[in-house]
């Protein structure tokens, strides 16, 4: 069965804030080695950002379709 969306959300929400905490606890130098793309703390800032842009751009494609139907 697949996830509904409000539980995905949460889902991919409540990993990228457990590897963001992992990376806290195991790098040396937390903040600074969150700008290369091989390190876990990067990917666990960019999920929680990802998401809400991909949902906002999909509903506003999907608008634009419905308008584009219905006009």
């Amino acid at each position: 069965m697949f996830l509904s969306l409000p539980t995905l959300t949460i889902v991919i929400l409540l990993v990228s804030l457990a590897g963001l905490l992992y990376s806290a606890s195991v790098e040396k130098n937390f903040p600074q080695s969150c700008i290369s793309t091989i390190s876990l703390c990067f990917y666990s800032l960019l999920l929680p950002i990802a998401v809400p842009v991909y949902v906002f751009f999909h509903l506003w494609t999907w608008m634009g379709i419905k308008l584009f139907r219905h006009n």
